[in-house]
């Protein structure tokens, strides 16, 4: 892997002084020193210090590498052991299965195709233990970091749009002739007749790779996407990378453009700050989603215990397989063609949460909670925010609300056992597929962001997409009043 997310080391802060083994910001008075050793159990005396930590838990009143005159300040404070830490700290510290974040974040830094993740745990100061959760990680503070130049780029242009002729060839033209990449397009693009009749953009076509949809794997081979047109056209190069995805430069020549915060007017210029690397960089989680097919088909004769189905039909060794994606904005489950209402259970992590009966439901990501689910009355995430959001579409309740689910969760959607109709999924408005009575899907974040370059910055460009595309909180200004009147005129007698 070429490429890698890189941020600043977060600051360290010591424990408060005087604080004897326990997070609180209250500080307690310093204790007398002892040359015996105290019957409190795990505390020890200074000659035990040395000797490792036994069967302690904390090591109080000096650290262990501190000494008069080494100008170390931890004479008075208590050090966590990363072995010995509070119970709850090691639970916050457990990796579990499936994506694990870092404050919020998602960080590949290796060239395994799996990313490495940081879990909040213990880290080691120069004479202390320090816990990460005291420091919180800007965002703002990802940035790209190309561990070699790049070398082979993809460009995916929206199709059926000829204004978009002219835009693809000029920067064909500079990354092969002015940058000397290997640029790779689709087969339908360079098939296209306005570029076959273009006999000075044949020697550009003849270098170009090219690929098709389904058949050719290129996943290995790109280093940068850059994408021409709109939101759509990012959710298609999503869907080209089932692992992981290169880092994408969405350039706004499409309708709406939330996604693509790049003007195409400056592209050699914003090309080149991105070969440059220290670009600032979002992390859009996405969905890891399975279709199976006959899941509940053998258990629909047995009754749910509390809403728990049994542990044989939670995994995947019950039924088969027929579709797994990686989905960037939302999956949609609906009620299709039919009239009746849809209805379908919804379970959280095996256990079931609630049945949705209405026009259908939607789970996203925070990229897509600005997109469909917004339409169906969700609130909008920032795409850093570690979450998943299940929306209902026109549910037959007042009180059925949009809801924020954790990250790390497995969410399972099936027909409920009284539906008078099946329903229809759809993955990001692509491959929509009936669900009969039996089936599941099984919805989960995936371990594979989608590396989006900002413009100016993670945050600026959220906001900006909001009232640029979105309009969000415009209205007239309220007029301001005279200086000579007042508005306290129902304090008057």
């Amino acid at each position: 892997m070429r490429w890698r997310v890189s941020a600043p080391r977060p600051q360290l802060h010591p424990f408060p002084r005087g604080v004897p083994g326990r997070l609180s910001s209250r500080r307690s008075p310093p204790r007398p020193r002892s040359n015996t050793a105290s019957t409190r159990p795990g505390h020890h005396s200074d000659s035990k210090r040395e000797s490792g930590h036994s069967d302690g838990k904390m090591i109080t009143n000096r650290c262990s590498g501190s000494r008069r005159g080494r100008g170390c300040q931890a004479n008075t404070s208590t050090c966590w052991t990363s072995q010995h830490a509070p119970r709850q700290i090691q639970r916050r510290a457990l990796l579990r299965e499936g994506p694990t974040f870092f404050m919020g974040h998602i960080l590949p830094l290796t060239s395994d195709p799996k990313p490495v993740f940081f879990p909040t745990r213990p880290q080691l100061c120069k004479h202390r233990w320090e816990m990460d959760s005291r420091h919180i990680q800007d965002p703002a503070s990802q940035r790209l970091t190309w561990n070699k130049p790049p070398a082979n780029v993809l460009v995916i242009r929206k199709i059926r749009d000829e204004t978009l002729v002219e835009p693809f060839k000029e920067l064909c033209r500079f990354l092969v002739e002015e940058k000397g990449m290997m640029v790779y397009v689709e087969r339908r693009v360079v098939d296209d007749a306005t570029l076959s009749q273009d006999e000075t953009f044949g020697s550009i076509r003849d270098q170009l790779c090219t690929f098709r949809e389904g058949y050719d794997d290129i996943s290995d081979c790109i280093d940068l996407i850059i994408c021409l047109g709109g939101d759509g056209t990012l959710l298609y190069a999503s869907s080209l990378f089932q692992g992981s995805v290169p880092p994408v430069v969405a350039f706004h020549l499409g309708s709406l453009g939330f996604l693509t915060p790049f003007k195409f007017e400056s592209y050699k210029t914003e090309v080149a700050k991105v070969f440059e690397g220290n670009a600032a960089i979002t992390l859009r989680s996405r969905l890891k989603v399975k279709v199976v097919k006959d899941l509940l088909q053998r258990a629909h004769q047995q009754q749910e215990l509390n809403g728990l189905l049994p542990p044989s039909h939670t995994t995947s060794e019950a039924g088969k397989v027929t579709l797994q994606l990686q989905v960037l904005n939302e999956v949609v489950v609906d009620r299709g063609p039919s009239s009746y209402l849809s209805n379908v259970d919804l379970y959280l992590n095996g256990r079931l949460i609630t049945s949705v009966q209405g026009d259908g439901v939607i789970v996203s990501t925070p990229t897509g909670s600005t997109a469909y689910a917004a339409a169906a009355g969700a609130s909008m995430i920032h795409p850093n925010v570690p979450a998943i959001m299940v929306t209902p579409i026109c549910p037959h309740s007042l009180s059925f609300r949009p809801i924020v689910v954790p990250a790390g969760v497995e969410l399972m959607i099936t027909l409920s056992p009284d539906a008078r109709n099946t329903a229809w999924v759809s993955f990001d408005g692509r491959k929509r597929q009936e669900i009969q009575h039996g089936d599941c899907i099984k919805i989960t974040t995936s371990c594979y962001p989608l590396p989006s370059i900002c413009c100016h910055d993670l945050v600026y460009d959220w906001f900006e997409s909001l009232a640029q595309c979105l309009h969000w909180n415009v209205r007239k200004r309220q007029a301001r009043l005279a200086d000579d009147l007042s508005d306290n005129s129902d304090t008057e007698n």
